[in-house]
């Protein structure tokens, strides 16, 4: 297998391949889809650890044709998972005077709809999983990576971190592996 492209995201900083980019540094994860990928409404419905992977997602694939992405894979690794949602939604369950069960919070309870976002988005057609560790490992990404490819046709995968805590604290760094 073979890196083709790294993007990292987090408050204050965007990077691909390493280096800054400057003109979407400082700026919201809303901030930065109206300015590189815009055009998908329901991106605003969506929960921040989804905002945050599909942002990470659109700017990683960027170039890439609807051809060479349709096989494709989503194996993603986070700490947090769901909660930061999870949280907002028990918040419309709790109070048994105030019961209001949220069917748009509801929806992003469970972390692997990030994966399902943007294979959605994206066409992607291959395996779409979520991993909750303790930390970014970088070994166990490559294993999970390098098994995939191994027991499948894919021809590429988005692999990587996506964590979110809150709108202050959140994370992704999204690798695009192709298989040699």
């Amino acid at each position: 297998m073979r890196l083709l492209k790294q993007v990292e995201i987090q408050p204050g900083c965007l990077n691909t391949d390493g280096n800054r980019i400057d003109s979407l540094c400082g700026l919201s994860l809303s901030e930065i889809y109206r300015k590189v990928c815009n055009g998908y409404p329901k991106f605003f419905k969506m929960d921040g650890l989804c905002k945050t992977g599909f942002v990470a997602a659109e700017i990683l694939l960027e170039g890439l044709t609807p051809e060479q992405k349709a096989e494709g894979s989503v194996i993603l690794f986070g700490r947090a998972g769901s909660l930061a949602t999870d949280r907002n939604y028990e918040n419309t369950i709790r109070d048994p005077e105030n019961y209001y069960p949220s069917p748009a919070l509801f929806v992003y309870t469970l972390a692997n709809i990030v994966t399902g976002e943007i294979a959605i988005r994206h066409k992607m057609q291959g395996e779409s999983s979520m991993y909750v560790l303790p930390e970014y490992d970088s070994e166990a990404e490559t294993r999970t990576v390098q098994a995939a490819f191994d027991e499948s046709d894919t021809p590429l995968i988005v692999s990587g971190w996506v964590d979110y805590e809150n709108d202050d604290n959140y994370q992704a760094i999204l690798n695009l592996y192709i298989k040699d």
